[in-house]
């Protein structure tokens, strides 16, 4: 039997505190969904500051021992990291209660609204925080749910990863690490670009290929991307930012002058406060898509000239003693080189410092990671890197950070190891000049936020 969205009204999320999980649990709230749910992070006598907005948003949270589950759940939602071991879904299972995946239920939601999933291996957080604000600024009343939190949204005393809007369109992360992506049959699917990540191209490829037949009305993807283009549909919706493609939508003229960009579409300017083309690409995906909808360029400039940008993508903590400080979610070997370069039109002077996240990930990507980050400093830059995030299971310790870093010193580049990463400011202190970025790149711990924040106060 097909499900939908509504046969669901009392739902319970094990793991509810994650960044995927806690989105999706606001959106259901805000439609006005009984929403309860559990996080091992929720410690009693511990403030928990997602806790306390999930509770402002109306969500009932619980220890995770299974108290919130009970005979009036109708739907309990897991993420790929819950195991069927776990007491929670035991006793879902007892009581004859469906349990979804984080995934499942996300698809369920899109086929309910005008969907836009925006997909790729980059930028995908961005570009739907661009839509968004685009679509909101344009009066339409969209509605998000997103990877990472926009600070329009966080100033609002939220999380900043969903917000319900009254309108009929709804903007997605589509994502791709798991297959997840498969599952969504958007009336819009845009794909911004193909680069190996968690898996090989050749999975990606399928992956991405099976995207583009889902989308039930437009498929738009980024023509610069060579593997996204071999999915183009109707290169007339598609865009680019080179001169010589046949996308119908490019950018030109990109100027960096600090902390802001600026650059054109068609005859419309554009200025934005973030950094790096790939940003502008970013933007250049959102306003395409927008004004395939019936936004005009213009407005989508007038939109983005006060894009406030999301959490931990590029955002600048300060400068101090003339070090600008960038914390930056970057994770994979293409954005950790589009986060380098974009960094470079800041300061003569690069230190970036970078923590793979998983053993696994990081044995795959280790050529890449190499080959990308050489390519991108420039002589007087540096990277700094600490040992690897581990999660916890049962993952094989047979790589160290430290073989990237030999990796990229064999390369003649200066590249540095400290194994743990609150020596890094004083080990790297003599390096630091009078004119640089120091940035930190880093993803999945949930530590990163408050290390950007002990680095500022040390500075």
């Amino acid at each position: 039997m097909n499900r939908s969205i509504n046969d669901f009204n009392n739902i319970f999320f094990i793991g509810v505190a994650g960044t995927g999980m806690s989105a999706i649990a606001q959106y259901l709230a805000g439609i006005h969904k009984t929403v309860s749910g559990s996080d091992r992070y929720f410690l009693p006598g511990t403030f928990n500051d997602t806790k306390e907005k999930l509770e402002a948003a109306g969500i009932r949270c619980f220890l995770q021992n299974g108290e919130g589950i009970t005979e009036d759940t109708d739907l309990v939602v897991v993420s790929t990291a819950v195991e069927d071991t776990v007491p929670e879904v035991q006793k879902a299972k007892q009581l004859d209660i469906p349990i979804l995946k984080r995934s499942e239920l996300l698809a369920l939601i899109a086929a309910s609204k005008r969907t836009i999933a925006v997909g790729g291996t980059s930028g995908k957080s961005t570009t739907s925080a661009m839509l968004f604000s685009i679509l909101e600024f344009a009066g339409l009343q969209p509605s998000i749910i997103s990877g990472a939190g926009l600070v329009s949204i966080i100033r609002e005393g939220k999380i900043g990863n969903a917000k319900v809007g009254e309108g009929e369109w709804l903007v997605i992360e589509a994502d791709e690490s798991d297959g997840s992506i498969v599952q969504y049959h958007p009336e819009v699917g845009l794909l911004l670009n193909i680069d190996k990540d968690h898996q090989e191209i050749d999975e990606l490829m399928n992956i991405f290929g099976t995207f583009r037949g889902n989308a039930t009305k437009l498929f738009i993807v980024n023509e610069s991307n060579h593997l996204s283009r071999q999915l183009s549909v109707n290169a007339a919706n598609d865009f680019s930012t080179d001169a010589g493609s046949d996308a119908g939508y490019k950018a030109s003229a990109f100027v960096q002058d600090g902390l802001s960009i600026s650059f054109l579409i068609g005859h419309s300017q554009f200025v934005i406060n973030t950094v790096g083309k790939h940003n502008m690409e970013n933007a250049l995906a959102a306003s395409c898509v927008a004004n395939q909808l019936g936004v005009d360029l213009d407005t989508c400039a007038a939109a983005l000239k006060n894009y406030e940008g999301i959490y931990r993508r590029h955002q600048v903590l300060g400068k101090k003693h003339g070090v600008w400080l960038i914390d930056d979610y970057a994770h994979n070997p293409a954005k950790c080189a589009a986060s380098i370069a974009a960094c470079q039109y800041i300061a003569p002077k690069v230190i970036a410092w970078f923590q793979p996240h998983g053993y696994g990930p990081t044995r795959f990507l280790r050529a890449d990671f190499v080959k990308e980050i050489a390519a991108v400093l420039r002589p007087e830059d540096e990277i700094w890197m600490s040992e690897i995030f581990y999660a916890g299971g049962t993952a094989v310790k047979d790589i160290s950070a430290n073989d990237l870093i030999s990796d990229l010193k064999a390369l003649g580049k200066n590249a540095f190891f400290t194994e743990d990463r609150n020596d890094l400011l004083k080990e790297a202190a003599p390096h630091l000049t009078g004119d640089c970025v120091l940035l930190l790149m880093g993803a999945r711990d949930p530590g990163l936020e408050t290390f950007g924040k002990q680095v500022w106060e040390q500075l």
